[in-house]
């Protein structure tokens, strides 16, 4: 079983061959890339002595790091890690060992269980971010995960091969939980240990901007993947509007058959007509992302069929060399 481990860098020269060396000792087969994102440091160079293969992705930010590995790259099983040290290599055999056995096609390296992010993570508001998202995301989808946000993952080649990763930087892992979640993936978490980077060595992660972007990619997301409860939300929204506007107009033409508040029905009838216009959207998209997932199975069996195959032509090889 070809192993693959994906970690990709920016600036990270003080830290990747210790991650590179920990990762070889745990698995002295596995494939083990560094992509460089553009640092303006040694990480390629320390990268290459450690014995690392060695690529480049121009397009600033994680998501296309990630987005290029996961084109570029085949293996049977794959780990992600960061390049920065944080994720202990000796967990690596527990977060594989559900892919390896076919239990899992996504596992997430939980660093929140245990309490070591909390006690270890020195970054104000990083622990309320990771609790806000996780929060939003389990209530939309009815799930129980602890760590969204980890960057401590396995995957199966169907996983990888079928996730269309469209976030150019960290939302990448709220993108990959999503998407897991609304396509019925496999899913396991893995208590690890989390250790704060090294002094010296800083971090790449904007707390309040990447935090927007995370919030946003959240909400794109659920108006791709859920548009009728999107949509039916804005309605009541517009509805329960349209009505508080509406009702003092409604009252007084009861009462004197004359109506003084022209300003306030053409608002009510507009926010009721928007109402009217999101519910049917709702209607409208969420057909059309029932057919998207039609065809988006039909897209996963004729990519396992191809991974199956490929099984098979390797097994007959194997079988004629030996």
């Amino acid at each position: 079983m070809k192993i693959a481990v994906l970690l990709p860098c920016y600036n990270e020269e003080l830290t990747i061959g210790k991650v590179i060396n920990d990762f070889r000792r745990e698995l002295p087969t596995a494939d083990i890339y560094v992509y460089d994102n553009n640092s303006s440091d040694r990480t390629s160079e320390v990268a290459r002595e450690h014995g690392a293969i060695v690529r480049f992705e121009p397009r600033q930010g994680k998501g296309n790091v990630v987005r290029s590995m996961f084109r570029h790259i085949d293996a049977d099983v794959y780990v992600m890690a960061d390049g920065d040290d944080t994720y202990p290599a000796e967990f690596v055999h527990e977060i594989i060992r559900p892919v390896v056995e076919g239990k899992a096609n996504l596992v997430i390296g939980d660093r929140l269980s245990n309490g070591t992010y909390f006690n270890e993570n020195k970054r104000q508001f990083h622990g309320f971010g990771n609790t806000l998202v996780k929060n939003l995301i389990n209530r939309l989808y009815k799930s129980n995960i602890t760590d969204i946000m980890t960057g401590y993952r396995a995957f199966d080649r169907l996983f990888v091969k079928s996730m269309p990763v469209t976030s150019p930087g960290f939302e990448i892992e709220t993108e990959m939980s999503i998407h897991a979640l609304d396509h019925k993936f496999l899913i396991k978490e893995v208590a690890i240990d989390y250790r704060d980077r090294p002094e010296g060595s800083e971090s790449k992660l904007n707390t309040v901007q990447d935090g927007i972007k995370v919030l946003k990619m959240i909400f794109t997301l659920f108006k791709d993947y859920k548009p009728l409860l999107f949509f039916t939300t804005w309605a009541a929204i517009f509805f329960v509007l349209g009505l508080a506007v509406g009702t003092p107009v409604i009252v007084e033409y009861v009462q004197s058959t004359f109506i003084t508040k022209v300003p306030s029905a053409i608002l009510a009838v507009g926010l009721v007509m928007l109402s009217m216009l999101s519910f049917a959207s709702g209607l409208i998209l969420d057909t059309v992302a029932g057919t998207h997932r039609k065809h988006y199975e039909l897209e996963l069996n004729a990519i396992m069929d191809r991974i199956n195959h490929e099984k098979s032509a390797g097994a007959r090889a194997k079988q004629e060399t030996l």
